[in-house]
């Protein structure tokens, strides 16, 4: 028997829906178990497995969409979006840069309506990180808050960086937050660059 399950295509029935049905029948079996041996245990078994089985699904990601850009992964939300389940406001996109807010999430409002939001961000938030780390480890996902959580958007940004082969010197290539060089490195654009 093999450990290696076979591809993936459930997205076909969206992923909202996907994760309401993972959800009913994680949740008896989670809730179980955490009575038996201890529901912090559990939950952090669970939390861990969700968490390869992302990085997993996001190399699967990749290969279905033929590519790992972030211009691939950006039409790859297509799969999150279907059925209305959440609303994006897109800030920037381009080959080095994607960030959106996402400005209502359904998959809050389902965990919500199943009467188990303090598990949403487990089963569904929880799996972003590794989802892009799978999809392409040289995309940084940055999130500081969630919907899930209470806030009134999602945060995604998601950064390209650069290979070290690609890399020119630090100082030449980042600025910090208030603009000036080096520190909290963010990547010039490369008209910022040649200016620099």
């Amino acid at each position: 028997m093999s450990d290696r399950m076979p591809p993936d295509n459930l997205n076909e029935i969206g992923v909202l829906k996907r994760r309401e049905i993972e959800a009913r029948i994680l949740m008896p079996v989670l809730s179980a178990l955490g009575d038996e041996f201890g529901r912090e245990r559990v939950f952090e078994v669970a939390r861990r497995i969700i968490v390869d089985v992302a990085r997993e699904q996001g190399r699967g990601l990749a290969e279905r969409m033929g590519g790992d850009s972030l211009g691939h992964f950006a039409t790859a939300l297509e799969d999150w979006k279907k059925g209305d389940a959440y609303r994006m406001d897109v800030l920037e996109q381009n080959d080095q840069e994607f960030s959106f807010n996402v400005t209502r999430c359904r998959y809050a409002e389902m965990y919500r309506a199943l009467g188990i939001p303090e598990v949403g961000a487990l089963l569904s938030c929880n799996r972003d990180f590794a989802l892009v780390e799978g999809f392409n480890p040289d995309v940084k996902l940055t999130r500081t808050q969630t919907v899930m959580e209470g806030a009134s958007h999602c945060d995604f940004r998601f950064v390209l960086r650069k290979s070290a082969h690609d890399a020119e010197p630090a100082t030449d290539q980042t600025k910090n937050a208030m603009g000036g060089p080096g520190g909290g490195a963010t990547p010039l654009s490369p008209s910022e660059n040649k200016q620099a």
